[in-house]
């Protein structure tokens, strides 16, 4: 214990130093003893005299970090970076006081190129411009001051404080899209009618008449507009995590683990995107977007990229024996060769030659999934998908499409976007048509992730969803938590450059699968990579739990002999 106690010169007589001395040292005694400095000090001594450490000071310094005070939020710091697009994005950085020091702990963006920001165009430039400068603002100034003094281990009171920011700036924007239709619509009533024509009017009876003939599409649900700067909410909701990961002194895996109450580590299937074609291809080809590889289970993740790669040189090889044909094959923004077809079994034909060329069989040791996007297809003035450049089909026409091409093609085991979501009797025909041979999947990554996600389309098995703009962490554990073994994590083809997190997340998730793109470009890789150094983490301490089927959405494991259908292609 400190004494307090002074000291009475002889002759009785105090100078004002000495008496300022005495009260100064009154008050450090009183302050010591209040924080309990000279117990611990002693009980350090003591445990220290009978441990000899090696490394006294270290020993010291271990032993008052444990009674230090957590670390708090002491601000957020907003960067302006550019995805691996080249588009401009956001990047959040968390500082914190750790040890009366304040620092960096983590920074992290997330993609904001889906919706209406990931257009181009000058008109589009300006708007991504705006989306970027609200975020920055938002996380400089607002969000910033909110959330000081917070608990960065707290990720879900961190998130609700951003989920109660968003959702203000939420019904400002709402207001001001409304102010803005009105507007729109008072300058329409305003605006003089054409000139009639009657050769116009002849027309349009013609026009009208052909339309009566064909069975009208259900009109398309446009999606609710973005609301600018909401890329700052994701980017600081990850930060955050990540802060938290750091300061727990856990990989980031295992801290989203720990917050999404798992009980197994599990790393997820890895889909690996082999081919592209789609719109964006030379040919006439618009149907399927990207061919992707599931593996056969079991495999760990380093034996399924090996695998992906000996394939994809397979696919290079003979796509390069005909380039004085078709031209020297491009590299899509799935990471993926991009190649040239006018038909959709011209597509699936490379594939299965590439596997038969490296003698493994479609339908058992690999299987495939198709994206379809379709919902990109629909060419609204005559109602129909453009399957092929200039062939049209109706939704029941797709639908036969699917069902000849599957019965064709059956280790096709997956299907995504098959339909727009508003064919929901297109829907239902194709899920009763493919039985349990096939898996339908939804693309729900344009949907907010504060909501919930809707009821399931028919025959739906699984949802696939991306981390992009105002996606907390908090949605993704209360999503894969609220559908489990129904959600397939995906990255986005702008994300912030050099980020691996995204394999972290999903292993911290649980969820089953995991679609990180093709194997071309090292934005992607690095994806992989952290995913193949996860798993041997995991199996090194023993507590990797590995997987002997495929598990949902996608068990297929007998479905090709339940279905009567020939597994050859």
């Amino acid at each position: 214990m400190v004494s307090n106690k002074g000291y009475t010169r002889c002759d009785g007589k105090v100078s004002e130093e000495e008496r300022d001395f005495y009260e100064m040292k009154n008050r450090a005694c009183e302050f010591y003893n209040r924080n309990k400095v000279p117990q611990q000090i002693e009980n350090v001594l003591n445990d220290m005299f009978f441990a000899k450490p090696d490394d006294i000071y270290g020993y010291l310094a271990n032993f008052f970090m444990k009674l230090s005070a957590p670390p708090r939020i002491s601000g957020l710091n907003g960067r302006e970076i550019y995805d691996s697009q080249g588009q401009l994005s956001v990047q959040a950085e968390v500082m914190c006081t750790i040890r009366n020091e304040q620092k960096l702990t983590s920074s992290a963006g997330v993609s904001a190129g889906h919706g209406q920001w990931s257009m181009q165009g000058p008109d589009m430039g300006k708007g991504r411009a705006h989306h970027v400068t609200t975020g920055l603002e938002w996380i400089n100034g607002p969000l910033s001051e909110l959330l000081k003094g917070c608990d960065p281990c707290d990720q879900t009171g961190v998130d609700y404080i951003l989920s109660d920011f968003f959702s203000a700036r939420h019904q400002e924007a709402k207001e001001n899209w409304r102010l803005q239709e009105e507007e729109n619509k008072e300058e329409e009533k305003e605006a003089p009618p054409p000139p009639a024509s009657s050769k116009g009017k002849k027309s349009g009876e013609k026009a009208i008449k052909g339309a009566s003939a064909e069975k009208l599409i259900p009109p398309c649900v446009p999606p609710e507009p973005e609301v600018p700067g909401s890329v700052a909410v994701g980017a600081v909701s990850l930060a955050v995590a990540k802060s938290g990961a750091l300061i727990r002194d856990v990989p980031l895996y295992k801290h989203i683990f720990a917050l999404s109450n798992q009980s197994e580590f599990r790393v997820p299937v890895p889909l690996v995107t082999l081919l592209s074609c789609g719109k964006s291809s030379p040919g006439k080809l618009n149907l399927l977007e990207e061919v992707i590889l599931i593996p056969r289970p079991g495999q760990r993740v380093k034996q399924v990229i090996s695998t992906a790669l000996q394939i994809h040189e397979e696919l290079m090889r003979i796509m390069n024996s005909t380039t004085s044909k078709n031209g020297q094959p491009t590299q899509s923004e799935a990471g993926a060769p991009v190649v040239a077809c006018e038909r959709p079994e011209q597509v699936l034909d490379l594939v299965a030659e590439a596997c038969r060329s490296l003698g493994l069989t479609l339908g058992e040791e690999i299987r495939l999934a198709v994206n379809c996007a379709a919902h990109r297809l629909m060419d609204y003035s005559r109602g129909k998908y453009e399957v092929i450049a200039g062939s049209l089909k109706s939704p029941d026409e797709l639908v036969d499409v699917y069902q000849a091409l599957l019965l064709k093609y059956p280790a096709v085991v997956a299907l995504i976007q098959p339909l727009r979501k508003e064919d929901v009797d297109q829907w239902e025909r194709l899920s009763s048509v493919i039985g349990a041979s096939c898996s339908l999947l939804c693309d729900m990554s344009g949907l907010p992730a504060s909501q919930a996600l809707p009821p399931a389309l028919p025959g739906v098995k699984g949802q696939v969803l991306q981390q992009v703009n105002g996606t907390k962490v908090s949605d993704l554990i209360r999503i894969t938590t609220e559908n489990t073994d129904a959600v397939i994590l995906s990255s986005s083809h702008s994300e912030p450059c050099g980020d691996n997190c995204l394999s972290d997340l999903a292993v911290g998730l649980g969820v089953a699968y995991v679609r990180l793109g093709g194997l071309q470009g090292g934005q992607r890789l690095t994806k992989y990579n952290r995913l193949i150094a996860i798993e041997e983490e995991l199996a090194q301490q023993g507590i990797l739990v590995s997987r002997t089927t495929l598990p949902a959405p996608l068990c297929v494991e007998d479905t090709l002999a339940d279905a009567g259908i020939s597994e050859e292609v």
